[in-house]
Formats: structure tokens, C-alpha cells, sequence
């Protein structure tokens, strides 16, 4: 079977989030769902995600899986919302814990927040089998960005990869975040890529050079052939050093401070205090 796919893109933080169905009527997941956040106001929305509502409502589709490929730091999840309004299961990587002990400190979350990832729903061990409805599913474990990168095989020959790699003009994701390795995501691009040559890589976000319109969709071929930091012949130590070097010049992302704090708690807001309001934390010197 070959999954149909729909993309939805939200421009604010370049980043696609999909729906992956059999066909009307049938299960579904939503891989990389995002939450609109207005950092001047600290407001949240929900135009997004309420985009991926109206198509799987107009499509008769039943959410079974909300899928994250890693707790990203560009973007808000919008799992719980749609979780509350159409159901499904919310799953991660299961090196999620690790990246909730490193952020436990640097956040001073409170005493209560659970190291084990039990936010979620479901934690996937590497190459683990799971089924969309109909759709044959495994979870790959590709680590680098950060501890808990998963990308998700469906079918045979479709792959959403994260933040692993990019278009093949924009190259590959950074490896500075806490727990990242530049290592360890050259060899995790490199089991993507050992992938048959036809398989349709989607693309977590697009960072277009000037006149290239958005793209989130290339191949294993295209990737080997043209992708500026890891194409053929490209060895793991000139990777390594291209990548740190590029990496020290890199701005943290505009909404890494909140993405996280929500992300690692499955798209939860943390408790709200006495009074019913609900606050973030803006650690000093710590970035």
C-alpha cells in the first residue's frame, strides 16, 4: 500500500506537519503538529491545528497515532489539542527521558514533573512495528539533533525524517542542543540513506535559499547525489568538523525557551498555579 500524505506548512516557524492515511474513512496519523505562539504576547492559537482538524473531519479520518519525531525547539506541539478533540495516542522516541533530565535542570521544573516520559502515551523503542489503520509502520531511532530523533517508515518507501536532514540545498540539521552529536547524526543520516534509492523522504521543515520556492518533499537518490553537508562521498570526520564549526555561529531558535518547556510534557502547559494561571520559565545564562 502506498500511504497518502497531506502537508501542511506553517510559515511562522518553517515548519510541516502531515496527516498519513490508507484512504477516506480510514486511521490516520499526524506526525509534527504545531501550536501557534505569538512570543510578543505569550499567546497561544490554534489556526494550525485547526487546519489539520477540518481535513481529517472532511475525510472521515480517525486519529490513531499523534506522532512526534522529537521535542523540538522552533515550535509548540499542538498534540494535546488535537488529542482533546479528536483522540489518538501521542508517541516519542523513548531517549525522550533523556532529554526531560537535561531540561529538568535547566528549566528547574517542579518537583512532581516525571523523568519517565509517561506524558505521553506511547515511547517507541528503536525499529519497533506499528500499524496507521492498514499502514505497516516502524519507528527508527536516529540520533544527533537530539538523543530522542525518530524518524517513521511507512510502507516501504515513505520516511518522515525530522529534523535530520533538510532539503538537499540547505543541508542538515544542527547538533548543539544538549545531548546533540554531530557524530551520531552522520551515522543516523547514513541508515536513511542506505534506504532503496526511490524512497520519498518528507521533511520536517524548509529553509529556502533565495528563489527556491518551499519544498519538504526529496529522495534517498536526491539526497546521496546533491545534499551540501552529507552527499556521497562526504566522510563522517569532514562532516563532524563542517557541522561544529557551523554550529558555533548559529543563533538559538526564537521559541526554544517555551517550545521545550511544553514539548517535553507532551504538548501540556505546566501546572497552573493557585490562582489558575499558567507561567514559563526564562532561565538566565543557561543558552
Amino acid at each position: 500500500m502506498t500511504p497518502f500524505v497531506q502537508a501542511f506548512f506553517d510559515v511562522d516557524t518553517a515548519t510541516v506537519s502531515y496527516v498519513v492515511f490508507e484512504a477516506d474513512g480510514s486511521e490516520c496519523a499526524v506526525i509534527d503538529s504545531v501550536l501557534n505562539y505569538d512570543s510578543k504576547a505569550g499567546r497561544t492559537s490554534t489556526q494550525g491545528a485547526d487546519q489539520i482538524i477540518a481535513f481529517i473531519q472532511e475525510h472521515s479520518l480517525k486519529v490513531q497515532w499523534l506522532l512526534e519525531t522529537h521535542a523540538h525547539a522552533d515550535h509548540l506541539s499542538a498534540a494535546a489539542y488535537l488529542k482533546k478533540a479528536l483522540g489518538g495516542r501521542i508517541a516519542i522516541g523513548a531517549s525522550i527521558r533523556q532529554v526531560q533530565g537535561v531540561f529538568r535542570d535547566v528549566f528547574n521544573l517542579e518537583p512532581e514533573f516525571r523523568l519517565d516520559g509517561s506524558q505521553f502515551d506511547h515511547l517507541f523503542e528503536s525499529d519497533e512495528v506499528f500499524y496507521i489503520g492498514r499502514l505497516k509502520a516502524r519507528a527508527l531511532h536516529v540520533p544527533g539533533h537530539t538523543p530522542a530523533d525518530m524518524a517513521y517508515q511507512i510502507e516501504e518507501h515513505s520516511v518522515f525524517a525530522g529534523d535530520t536532514l533538510f532539503m538537499p540545498d540547505v543541508g542538515t540539521a544542527r547538533c548543539d542542543f544538549p545531548g546533540g552529536s554531530a557524530q551520531q547524526l552522520y551515522r543516523s543520516i547514513k541508515r536513511i540513506l542506505a534506504l532503496p534509492a526511490e524512497t520519498t523522504l518528507y521533511l520536517c521543515h524548509d529553509y529556502p535559499p533565495a528563489g527556491r520556492d518551499v519544498c519538504w518533499k526529496t529522495t534517498v537518490v536526491e539526497q546521496k547525489a546533491r545534499n551540501i553537508h552529507v552527499h556521497d562521498g562526504i566522510t563522517e570526520e569532514a562532516f563532524v568538523e563542517m557541522r561544529s564549526r557551523r554550529d558555533a555561529t548559529l543563533a538559538m531558535p526564537t521559541l526554544i525557551l517555551p517550545s521545550i518547556q511544553i514539548n517535553i510534557r507532551a504538548g501540556q502547559m505546566p501546572p497552573a498555579d493557585e490562582a489558575g494561571a499558567t507561567f514559563l520559565k526564562i532561565p538566565i545564562n543557561r543558552f
